[in-house]
C-alpha cells in the first residue's frame, strides 16, 4: 500500500477510536450497582465501615454489625476497627465517629462476655490476670449505667519494655471489667489532647495511654468528670544493669458501685 494509501486509514482508524471513546465515556458510561463492599477504594471501605460502626452505637445490634462485616473477606473485625478509630481521630473525623468504631471493636473482641469470664492483660507486665471467681453465694457487683467514675489509685511504673514513657490509663465498671469507648482528656502548657480507652483491645478494652515527654507536667481527667489528676511527669528509672530510663504513670479509674 502506497503512503498516500495508509493516511485515510489511519485516519478511519483514529475516528473510529474517538467515537467509541465518546460513546462509552459520555453516552453510555458504565454504572456500577449492587458493588461488594469488598471491592470498595481504600477511603470507601474506611468510610463504610464507620457508617456500620455508627449504625451499631444507634442501635446495639451486634448480630446485625457482624453480619455486615462479614460481607469483607479476610477482615479482622476487632484490630482493623481499632486501628481504623485511630487512624481516623488523628485525621480529625470526629471523636463520636472514633470512639463508636472503638465501641465496636471492643464489643467485637470481647463478645460480651461477663467480666467475670474475661482475663484481663494489665498493661505494665509480662503476666495475664485473671479475676478471681467470687463464691456461689456472694452477689457480684454489676455496672450502674450513668454512674461516675472515680480515681482508685496511681502510681509510678518502671517499664524497660516500655519504648516511651507513657500515661497509661485503666478504666473499669463496677464489676472490674473494663470500659470501652471512654475519652480521656490530657492538658499541659503547651496544648491538650484526647484520646479513647479500648483502642488496644489487647492491652485490655478499657485501656488506654498517652506518651509524655521528658520535663512537661501533665494534667488528665474523664472527659465526662471534673477530678483532676495532676503533675504526671516523667520519672528516672533503672534497670538492673544500672541505665537509666524515664518512668511511666498508671491511673485507675472505676465505676461507683
Amino acid at each position: 500500500m502506497s503512503r498516500s494509501g495508509w493516511f485515510p486509514f489511519l485516519i478511519g482508524i483514529g475516528l473510529g477510536l474517538a467515537g467509541g471513546l465518546y460513546y462509552a465515556w459520555l453516552i453510555n458510561p458504565v454504572e456500577y450497582t449492587d458493588t461488594a463492599p469488598d471491592s470498595l477504594r481504600a477511603d470507601f471501605r474506611s468510610d463504610y465501615l464507620a457508617l456500620i460502626a455508627s449504625a451499631y452505637a444507634a442501635t446495639d445490634d451486634l448480630v446485625r454489625a457482624r453480619t455486615r462485616l462479614a460481607l469483607f473477606s479476610g477482615f479482622e473485625p476487632s484490630t482493623e476497627l481499632a486501628a481504623l478509630a485511630q487512624q481516623r481521630l488523628a485525621g480529625g473525623f470526629g471523636e463520636v465517629e472514633a470512639a463508636a468504631l472503638a465501641q465496636l471493636a471492643a464489643d467485637l473482641a470481647n463478645q460480651r462476655r461477663s467480666p467475670a469470664s474475661t482475663a484481663t492483660r494489665g498493661p505494665s507486665t509480662a503476666s495475664t490476670l485473671v479475676p478471681t471467681p467470687l463464691p456461689s453465694s456472694t452477689p457480684r457487683p454489676t455496672p450502674t449505667p450513668g454512674a461516675p467514675f472515680s480515681l482508685a489509685s496511681q502510681e509510678q511504673v518502671c517499664n524497660p519494655l516500655l519504648a516511651t514513657p507513657l500515661i497509661q490509663v485503666e478504666v473499669s465498671d463496677a464489676a472490674e471489667g473494663g470500659v470501652p469507648g471512654v475519652e480521656i482528656v490530657v492538658v499541659w502548657d503547651a496544648g491538650q489532647d484526647h484520646f479513647f480507652t479500648g483502642l488496644k483491645p489487647e492491652l485490655g478494652q478499657g485501656y488506654a495511654d498517652f506518651s509524655m515527654t521528658e520535663g512537661v507536667s501533665y494534667t488528665l481527667r474523664l472527659a465526662d468528670s471534673g477530678q483532676l489528676v495532676t503533675d504526671l511527669s516523667t520519672h528516672p528509672c533503672e534497670q538492673p544493669d544500672g541505665t537509666p530510663y524515664l518512668g511511666s504513670w498508671l491511673i485507675h479509674f472505676q465505676q461507683t458501685p
